[in-house]
């Protein structure tokens, strides 16, 4: 091959665009034709303001993010009466630290285990907690599987535990899930204190139950002995009011 045709087998290959590719971006190299004159660094402005600068990267919960080596855990002792399990329930909870020292610090919970010596309920213990952790690790609103769980009603009927209907062991470890999430922040604690909207309301509907009802109001509760339990706050505390069922503990009304 002469060396003319050398060069113009060089040239043509010169022209083919390149391309990298990663798993981050998709590069082409770029020909310029015109003579390079001049250029210049930007560097950036030592008198720029803080909030001028880029943003931190905040991190969040996802099913890709891998398991840390270290976990801050939660572990719940869950006792029923003995009918329903002879033997107690330790519901350990561990949480991930997304952004540790900044001010996009959060705690989401990772991952989910339930031990027991009853033996009965391995086999769906084992699967629920599986799942549940699937779900944690996928992250987003998680708060959902509380009322899941607690929507599982047990055939028998369910059973009393301190003094609160429980629909059935799923429903109170639904309880306990409750308790770990607003414990990091993720839901409101629905015992504390209601605005002062609810509050005035709650209490107008208190008074005028019992102004026109000559039944008596039990000691330990506060709330008329014929009050049924709260399917909403689990609470004997639901009395008819106008036809409606109305709860003196947190004003839910079937009325609306």
């Amino acid at each position: 091959m002469s060396v003319n045709a050398q060069k113009k087998s060089v040239a043509r290959v010169n022209m083919i665009p390149c391309y990298w590719f990663s798993t981050a971006r998709l590069t082409m190299t770029i020909k310029i034709d015109n003579k390079i004159v001049g250029y210049s660094v930007n560097k950036p402005d030592p008198n720029a303001e803080p909030g001028s600068l880029p943003a931190a990267e905040v991190i969040q919960m996802h099913e890709a993010l891998k398991r840390p080596d270290k976990l801050i855990g939660s572990t719940y002792k869950l006792k029923t009466p003995e009918h329903v399990s002879a033997h107690a329930m330790y519901i350990t909870i561990n949480d991930i630290v997304l952004n540790e020292g900044t001010n996009h610090e959060i705690r989401r919970p990772f991952e989910v285990f339930i031990n027991s010596k009853n033996m009965d309920h391995f086999q769906w213990i084992v699967a629920l907690t599986r799942i549940m952790s699937a779900v944690f690790r996928k992250g987003g609103d998680v708060t959902f599987l509380v009322e899941e769980l607690r929507s599982v009603f047990d055939p028998s009927g369910g059973y009393w535990n301190k003094g609160k209907l429980q629909q059935s062991l799923v429903a109170e470890i639904g309880d306990v899930i409750e308790e770990h999430l607003i414990g990091i922040g993720m839901l409101r604690d629905p015992n504390q204190d209601p605005d002062t909207t609810t509050a005035e309301y709650i209490e107008m509907k208190k008074e005028e139950y019992l102004s026109n009802s000559t039944e008596t109001v039990d000691e330990n509760s506060g709330y008329p002995a014929s009050a049924k339990v709260c399917k909403k706050c689990s609470v004997k505390a639901a009395v008819l009011m106008d036809g409606c069922s109305t709860c003196l503990n947190c004003g839910d009304s079937k009325c609306g």
